[in-house]
């Protein structure tokens, strides 16, 4: 099968190619899909720029996100069978042909592949963040970073909650904000003077996508760095904020987003869409930090 692949850290743009590689197989408790769309995670060109401190010890595919036509079950698979559509996360990579999903749920019929293969990691870590604040609806939680692709799922699954929600953007994202159902303001210094004028009663929780030093502002605002939760500033945890990088019932939150979406409480802007041939532009252009939504690859 055709997939990317590094076989070293660096520049995504020397280091990835597109070769032949032997195709994977579904093992127990796992299928297999033929991938149609591969979403672009900020994790994914971290690992093949070297970034998290990891080097690959033989030639690695990237990519977590996927959706695709089941067309292997393993062992031990009740509920689903060769030729439905569905999506997950990936084990051993995504920007492939082919992928192995340890993890999935159903794709709704009226939702397309493009949108489904960008929200398995966005949509199982915003369930994720918020399950962890525990907040009811009616009370207040800010999201920095709200017009990302975990940003963006996140407020939406909150206004599924009942929370009030206020999300931060740049100037140009503001309206995109808006449009989610969140009170928008910009990131930045002056952040906690910012948001107390949009929510004079007091802020419940808080959540961190973007790592970029807000999290001792969420904490002020909250007046309990434990009412924040951070999924991107890795020396948070010290200040008593929740720190979550996965784990744990990933199954259920995916099926919460199924059902998001097949209700229709839940949209996910599609940046753009690449071929794999130009995945080193797809991870450039997430790396920029400036994308609305989600960059997705079409294998």
């Amino acid at each position: 099968m055709r997939a990317a692949v590094y076989s070293q850290t660096g520049d995504p743009g020397e280091v990835l190619s597109v070769a032949e590689v032997e195709e994977p197989h579904a093992g127990p408790g796992q299928v297999r899909v033929a991938v149609r769309a591969a979403g672009v995670n900020p994790i994914d060109w971290k690992l093949v720029g070297g970034l998290t401190g990891r080097t690959p010890d033989r030639p690695k595919i990237p990519g977590v996100d996927a959706a695709g036509v089941v067309d292997e079950v393993g062992e031990g698979v009740p509920g689903v069978q060769i030729g439905d559509a569905v999506f997950g996360q990936a084990q051993g990579g995504s920007a492939a042909e082919y992928a192995v999903l340890s993890v999935w749920a159903r794709k709704p019929d009226a939702v397309s592949f493009e949108v489904a293969g960008g929200l398995p990691v966005a949509g199982e870590t915003a369930v994720r963040v918020l399950d962890l604040l525990g907040l009811r609806s009616g009370q207040t939680v800010v999201v920095d970073g709200a017009s990302g692709g975990v940003g963006s799922v996140t407020v939406q699954v909150a206004r599924s909650r009942g929370l009030r929600v206020i999300g931060t953007a740049g100037d140009a994202n503001q309206e995109f904000v808006r449009s989610l159902g969140a009170l928008p303001t910009t990131h930045g210094p002056g952040l906690a003077d910012r948001v107390r004028a949009l929510a004079p009663d007091g802020v419940d929780g808080a959540v961190d996508t973007a790592g970029k030093g807000s999290v001792r502002e969420l904490a002020e605002l909250t007046g309990d760095p434990g009412k924040v939760v951070t999924i991107a500033d890795f020396g948070a945890a010290d200040l008593g904020v929740q720190l979550t990088t996965g784990g744990g019932a990933q199954g259920p939150r995916l099926a919460q987003i199924a059902e998001l979406l097949a209700a229709g409480g839940l949209e996910l802007t599609v940046a753009a869409t690449y071929p794999l041939d130009r995945i080193a532009e797809a991870y450039a252009e997430s790396r920029a930090g400036h994308v609305r939504g989600k960059l997705v690859l079409l294998p």
